[in-house]
């Protein structure tokens, strides 16, 4: 076994590495957010459609599932704060770029940013009115389904006492996921008029569709991340010396 000194290194920065994933991909789920949403294909009458945030998002509940079963629920539980500091860290630069004086020419009906011949503001301002418009959902289903992932991954580990790391693994996300999808979808359209519905459809039934097709991409990449998890959970309990099936350090 290592000595103590290099293997606390090992245990801190791998810590750091997969902290640093899952801020930076919820990082990325706030600048990017609706910038662009994106037809995967179809199921039944419904498209699938995701957004360029929910992209890297699957990668958050794959690390705080490992830091959960490595670093136990209180660091899983104190990353996910850091999280909604990070991000609002992230809402408070983007809001005061915004107010501070740039050399865009301004409309001086309005005081915003001249809209060119499309409608369209200059890019800093569309995408700042992207993101003030949907933070409001995103650190809501944020919120709700991080601690739901940590909650639900540590009682399954207790019920289980250890064992069964594809079950917690992919229960614990499943259900966490479709608790952001249903978020997401729902805050977001209550809150501001940006998601890709038809005008002349009804409302219900395009929310219910793009809750279900996000909801799938999100149960196949929670599917998909199963045999990652078993390699890396155990790949770490090797390289950090854990000893036992189950233990945390």
């Amino acid at each position: 076994m290592p000595p103590s000194s290099q293997l606390n290194g090992r245990r801190e920065l791998a810590f750091l590495v997969l902290a640093g994933l899952f801020l930076g991909s919820m990082s990325l789920l706030n600048v990017l957010g609706l910038s662009r949403f994106i037809n995967l294909g179809q199921i039944g009458p419904f498209p699938i459609v995701v957004t360029m945030g929910v992209l890297p998002y699957p990668v958050t509940f794959l690390c705080t599932d490992v830091i959960s079963e490595i670093w136990g629920e209180r660091r899983a539980s104190r990353l996910v704060w850091v999280g909604l500091l990070v991000n609002g860290w992230i809402l408070l630069i983007v809001w005061l770029g915004g107010l501070l004086p740039g050399f865009e020419q301004m409309d001086p009906a309005t005081g915003l940013p001249a809209v060119d011949a499309a409608g369209r503001q200059p890019l800093f301002f569309e995408l700042r009115r992207l993101t003030m418009g949907t933070v409001t959902a995103s650190m809501a289903a944020y919120l709700t389904a991080q601690f739901t992932d940590v909650k639900l991954f540590h009682f399954w580990k207790r019920l289980t006492r250890g064992r069964y790391l594809w079950l917690r693994n992919n229960g614990s996300t499943m259900v966490s996921q479709l608790v952001d999808t249903s978020a997401v979808v729902l805050i977001t359209h209550l809150s501001s008029d940006v998601l890709p519905l038809d005008s002349i459809r009804p409302v219900l039934p395009q929310l219910a569709g793009l809750i279900l097709t996000g909801y799938t991409f999100k149960f196949l990449c929670a599917l998909g991340d199963t045999l990652p998890c078993y390699w890396l959970v155990g790949w770490l309990r090797h390289h950090l010396a854990i000893p036992g099936q189950g233990q945390e350090l």
